[in-house]
């Protein structure tokens, strides 16, 4: 078998997974500037309006992980594919939403043709790349993320600056046109053979489902103790969805890999990382239009440089992570992030937008400093045969945490604590806990790894 495709094959791969990550990561994090003037458009409340946000990060979610392994059974390059037309009809219907209960099913719908293409994503790079450049295509991907993110803010403030809200989801449309057209020089990977566990795809998605849209439920709905009767009734599938899949080969929840302390200990701090990541970015837009008098633009420019930082921080630290312990890099990295937290949250009434930015700067490389190693150190810590798995643990901890986190800003605006310092305040304490779990790496018995990794590890770097 061939190791990796022949140029220009390979590039033109490249560009279609590119475009394909930004599609993921423009779309999720670009709504985030409108949701103001949504609610307003739409006549719902602040709180109502982050739904937006949640229902597709919802999706993503309860699908990532049961499109995985569908995507082993009709073919990778198939779902990848499929997914991205779904997203951009989907996208089309959105210029025809007058209501929010209608917008929220576009938004699922979309986040549908997301989930298809980002579940297979990391497989397909492993056929794209020869196995000694794995790690530098790994390492694009990162960038087209962080850049993603960076630019997704400012062009949903220019956008709303020349348009209507929905052209703000249609600026995604470009990425999954060009993926759709260079998506032919994708490998074409086999589908295997076997029977899809369609049991185990429907529990893990009725698991998170449950679990998170009931806590969606206690923010919005009236009836608290319903709200608890969903996420109970969840946490009880959680529990036997566990027990059965300890039990599988290969199962769709990696229960196998958290259960080494290494990466339960990594899988946690990223969790409580994304959740307060997200806890400040979707409520910042709100206390700067509220308290400051900025504009869409003014405030996409001013989240800009979380980003921005993030994005020439992460490489440089997981290049760190091969010769210092990943441990005492995100230990570091969320002292950072900490300080910078506290500073956002002290944010003087005059402020300006330096004040902002600098502060914003100063959380984004604390950040970004915790998460590349610690992506890298769950990756590593994995064995060869369970890379992938390891690969969707980490994108469903992103999107849990993130989700997790667009539920606790909708909490907060509804009792009234969004628009001012509290979402910081609570976003330093969960870096905290981040920090936490990166230290204790360091104890020499939870460094020790799995024989898998230190085969893996290169000659002369530092286990971690």
């Amino acid at each position: 078998m061939t190791d990796g495709l022949p140029r220009p094959r390979r590039l033109y791969a490249i560009g279609a997974i590119s475009a394909g990550t930004a599609l993921v990561v423009v779309d999720g994090a670009i709504a985030t500037v409108a949701l103001p003037t949504i609610a307003r458009d739409l006549n719902v409340p602040d709180s109502a309006a982050v739904a937006v946000v949640t229902v597709y990060q919802l999706v993503l979610v309860m699908t990532l992980l049961p499109f995985s392994g569908l995507g082993d059974r009709i073919g990778l390059k198939r779902l990848y594919q499929g997914g991205q037309l779904v997203f951009t009809v989907a996208t089309v219907l959105c210029f025809f939403a007058h209501s929010l209960p209608f917008l929220l099913i576009v938004r699922g719908v979309q986040a549908l043709g997301a989930a298809a293409a980002l579940s297979v994503s990391s497989a397909l790079l492993r056929s794209i790349y020869p196995a000694k450049q794995l790690g530098r295509g790994l390492g694009i991907n990162s960038v087209v993320v962080s850049s993603s993110a960076a630019i997704a803010p400012t062009l949903g403030g220019v956008v709303l600056g020349f348009g209507n809200w929905p052209w703000v989801f249609a600026s995604a449309v470009p990425f999954a046109i060009v993926s759709l057209l260079l998506g032919r020089s994708l490998p074409d990977v086999p589908a295997q053979s076997g029977r899809f566990d369609v049991q185990g795809a429907v529990m893990c998605a009725a698991m998170f489902g449950l679990v998170i849209g009931g806590l969606e439920s206690a923010v919005h709905g009236d009836s608290p103790v319903v709200s608890a009767a969903i996420v109970l009734v969840g946490a009880a599938i959680g529990v036997i969805y566990v027990r059965r899949e300890r039990g599988e080969v290969a199962p769709i929840l990696p229960v196998d890999l958290v259960a080494r302390p290494v990466l339960a200990l990594s899988t946690i701090g990223a969790f409580t990382a994304f959740v307060a990541t997200m806890t400040v970015l979707l409520s910042l837009p709100f206390r700067l239009q509220a308290s400051y008098g900025l504009s869409p633009q003014q405030v996409g420019a001013a989240i800009a440089p979380w980003p921005l930082t993030t994005m020439f921080v992460a490489p440089v630290a997981g290049w760190l992570s091969d010769r210092y312990p990943a441990g005492l890099l995100g230990g570091i990295g969320m002292a950072v992030a900490i300080a910078g937290l506290s500073c956002l949250a002290l944010l003087p009434a005059d402020a300006t937008y330096i004040d902002i930015a600098w502060r914003m700067a100063l959380t984004g490389a604390g950040f970004g400093m915790f998460l590349s190693p610690n992506a890298r150190l769950i990756i590593g810590s994995a064995p060869r045969e369970r890379a992938a798995a390891a690969g969707g643990l980490i994108s469903t901890t992103r999107m849990t945490g993130q989700t997790i986190g667009a539920t606790l800003v909708a909490a907060l605006l509804a009792l009234g604590w969004g628009g001012g310092a509290t979402p910081a305040l609570v976003a330093a304490g969960l870096a905290l806990v981040a920090g936490i779990c990166s230290l204790a790496r360091l104890n020499p018995a939870i460094r020790n790894p799995p024989r898998e990794e230190a085969a893996d590890a290169q000659p002369g770097a530092q286990v971690r």
